[in-house]
């Protein structure tokens, strides 16, 4: 019987998807012509506007200025239209450069999230390059990187990073066998491998393997391996950006070389491993100290990245908050939820008993982790935007906008913000000198929004932003219009319909309705 309800589920979307899979885009086009936004860019720049944007094909070829605010445009200062070309009329709109999500998993069969409804939510917020941190297998994303690239499917372009000994049916227990499994990912086309720690000598000789292949790195320093290699270690041996935060505290320990573990405790039990790891800040050098500040200063030389993903932990701190985000109601689909809620099997669902004094711990845990995010950004170090979605009551599309926010917590200005959104992650990617900032000659992948970000990055997210009208109406603003990626207009709010079809059908197919944890009416 539940063979047959989760294929008649599979049907419904499918359906859905079809129907639909037409009005999503148009483009590209020999000529487009983005008149009269307000540009916001990814290089720290004021914004600036009104400007018309040429695209050809998939590509930028001019950026002209055309006038002035609240100054009328003369005609003969703006680019001509050829002949078949297409305009979109901006005038009030921002124009951004395509989002970076510089740690986005394709789904999961765990969370029962496939492939185009996981895209259809990033798109959706302007999300044009997501770099994968391993998934299910270099395959299966190498295949659905390809399709991205010729625009089979809607999806942004994608960075392939495995999971590091991912496809093995034995462990890497040597160096020379760490080195093998590097050249054979490299071989398949990753752009790079994602570590979850090792011993020091497969880490080692594996980051040096990949570093000689031109191959970047990213690595979530997981507490099984962190305690003989950190983040310092990672940096030193050539790894080019770190996820999350693991790894940091430890580089940080002064009186320590472990985390301050209960005698009880048990990695596998998922309240003990975010519990303990939400006072883990508290045990590392304090901000500014002599080797709070060596750390910092050996990772900016390094040219190391800092991938923050501040949201995933969010729940963490405020439970109820990331349990009753709007936007599940409409945009989360059954099987997400259920994983989401209390489990001792499902990865991050930790809310064995999570009360009071975990999110008051988890709260101390973000300042002491934002400062030192804030400060690395201040000094000249990398950060980026990274979401995590599929776990934690974080949902895909809508937890980069809050990421994005928890930046804003910590200390960025909004202009740093879009700049570690975009340039940073491209720069991160070593894709710089194709992503990044609208720029001629760089491919054509930009946002636009119908108010202004920098204001209020509320108005980013797929539900908008809540304005009382002069009026004393109560009206929703923002959202994505359109995403813009290789040349080709997707119209975001079109995308956010077909993902609400495909949870409707989904619930539809299972007579489900979401109820809060132990709630059964």
């Amino acid at each position: 019987m539940k063979n047959t309800i989760l294929l008649l589920i599979a049907l419904l979307i499918v359906q859905s998807t079809s129907r639909a899979q037409d009005s999503f885009s148009e483009g590209p086009f020999d000529q487009l012509i983005i008149r009269g936004a307000t540009l916001i860019n990814g290089n720290g720049a004021p914004p600036q506007g009104p400007v018309d944007i040429v695209i050809e094909k998939n590509r930028i070829v001019k950026v002209s200025v055309v006038g002035y605010p609240g100054v009328a445009i003369e005609a003969d200062r703006r680019p001509a239209l050829k002949k078949g070309g297409r305009e979109i009329q901006a005038e009030g709109m921002y124009v951004l450069p395509g989002f970076v999500d510089m740690h986005g998993h394709i789904g999961g069969k765990a969370q029962g999230a496939e492939p185009d409804y996981v895209f259809k939510l990033w798109m959706a917020h302007g999300i044009t390059s997501v770099r994968e941190p391993s998934g299910r297998g270099v395959d299966f994303a190498m295949d659905l990187k390809r399709k991205s690239a010729a625009n089979s499917i809607v999806a942004p372009r994608i960075f392939v990073y495995t999971g590091f000994g991912q496809g093995t049916e034995d462990a890497i227990t040597t160096g020379e066998q760490a080195r093998e499994w590097v050249r054979l990912n490299a071989k398949k086309g990753a752009d790079g491998i994602k570590f979850f720690g090792a011993a020091p000598e497969i880490m080692s000789a594996a980051l040096d393997e990949n570093k000689k292949l031109g191959l970047r790195s990213a690595c979530h320093h997981a507490q099984l391996d962190v305690a003989r290699w950190n983040v310092v270690n990672s940096a030193r041996a050539g790894l080019t950006s770190m996820e999350h935060w693991y790894g940091l505290p430890e580089a940080l320990f002064e009186d320590r070389t472990v985390q301050d573990y209960p005698l009880d405790y048990n990695y596998n039990n998922e309240q003990h491993r975010f519990q303990e790891a939400g006072k883990l800040w508290k045990q590392a050098a304090a901000p500014y100290s002599d080797h709070w500040n060596k750390v910092m200063e050996e990772l900016i030389s390094l040219d190391f990245t800092l991938d923050p993903t501040f949201n995933i932990y969010e729940a963490s701190r405020d439970l109820h908050r990331a349990r009753r985000a709007e936007w599940h109601e409409t945009y989360t689909l059954p099987s997400l939820w259920r994983f989401y809620a209390p489990s001792k099997i499902s990865h991050g669902s930790y809310w064995h008993y999570w009360g009071t004094e975990q999110e008051v711990a988890w709260k101390q845990n973000y300042q002491l982790w934002m400062t030192f995010v804030n400060e690395y950004k201040n000094r000249g170090g990398r950060v980026t935007v990274g979401s995590d979605s599929g776990f934690i009551y974080q949902l895909y599309g809508f937890a980069y906008i809050r990421e994005m926010e928890l930046l804003r917590e910590a200390g960025f200005h909004p202009l740093e913000i879009i700049r570690a959104a975009t340039l940073n992650g491209a720069e991160a990617l070593g894709f710089d000198s194709e992503i990044g900032t609208i720029t001629p000659g760089k491919l054509a992948d930009l946002v636009l929004v119908e108010a202004n970000p920098l204001e209020n990055f509320k108005a980013l997210y797929g539900t908008g932003a809540i304005k009382l009208t002069e009026d004393n109406e109560v009206v929703r603003v923002g959202g994505v219009k359109y995403t813009v990626k290789d040349g080709i207009i997707y119209d975001a709010k079109a995308l956010l319909k077909d993902v609400k079809r495909q949870v409707d059908a989904a619930k539809q197919a299972e007579g489900y309705q979401i109820r809060q944890p132990g709630m059964q009416e």
